[in-house]
């Protein structure tokens, strides 16, 4: 059985406090975006994984496709499973990769052998791999937040834009980000500003990780202004980066981008 993880984009991400835990307080919209991996399971003699593409993270022993089958067959007598990851999903990029993967797989499992999980069983399985992990289940708009894994529909649709996503050659750790961030609170609503057009986002939909991010890696602000000059109606950074993301009224090609970075276009 085979399936298509897709990606995730930040509409806005506000880190409002540091919690007693040692995690941060976020409140962020998560949008599903046209970018994919893809996920096959087929019954095997012993479970693996097998990691292939030109975004390979690792050497498959321990990705979370792997890690959620482990933790879906502690449960459910499930025979061992082959499985393989076919990376198209840029890593270190703030677009949700990893996580989708291991949902994905989750819904696979459940489908492939019938198991009757419910989406709130599903979400509860996610979470244990990941703060955003369980997004990916019901995979539509959501605002988050606690650490990213509380959800509550939002209506927001971008269908009608053109949406693009540039990749610099840079790997942002996420322990790094956070290690720089400085909580607050928001000066702006974020579910008042996004049920706005997107042309009057630039000054009230913002990412908290981008300025000390964009201290260490300067050139992600490079993108984020090349897009804007572009003719962008919006830009912004996903999650903790590197991914930097655009709103367009209208088709474009970014060529002077594409020079040096991955540039995903209409996704």
């Amino acid at each position: 059985m085979l399936c298509f993880p897709n990606a995730k984009i930040n509409l806005g991400l506000n880190v409002t406090a540091k919690r007693p835990d040692g995690y941060h307080e976020l409140e962020t919209v998560f949008y599903p975006v046209r970018i994919h991996d893809a996920v096959e399971c087929t019954d095997a003699a012993e479970t693996s994984c097998q990691v292939t593409g030109g975004l390979v993270p690792d050497d498959g022993q321990d990705n979370l496709c792997l890690r959620a089958f482990k933790l879906i067959s502690a449960d459910y007598d499930i025979p061992p499973q082959q499985m393989g990851l076919l990376k198209r999903i840029p890593v270190g990029a703030g677009l949700g990769g990893g996580s989708a993967d291991a949902a994905f797989t989750i819904r696979l499992l459940n489908d492939k052998f019938g198991l009757d999980m419910s989406s709130a069983a599903m979400q509860q399985y996610a979470r244990q791999l990941g703060a955003d992990c369980a997004f990916f289940i019901d995979n539509k708009p959501v605002l988050a937040s606690g650490r990213g894994d509380m959800f509550s529909p939002l209506q927001v649709d971008l269908s009608d834009w053109f949406l693009v996503v540039v990749k610099p050659p840079v790997h942002v750790a996420t322990a790094a980000a956070y290690a720089r961030i400085k909580p607050r609170k928001p000066l702006t609503s974020l579910t008042e500003s996004l049920h706005l057009p997107p042309t009057t986002w630039k000054s009230r939909v913002l990412n908290d990780f981008e300025q000390s991010v964009f201290e260490l890696y300067p050139e992600i602000s490079q993108i984020k202004a090349s897009l804007y000059h572009a003719g962008a109606v919006f830009a912004l950074m996903s999650g903790s980066g590197s991914a930097v993301y655009a709103i367009f009224d209208k088709p474009v090609k970014l060529h002077e981008l594409e020079q040096n970075n991955l540039v995903y276009y209409n996704i």
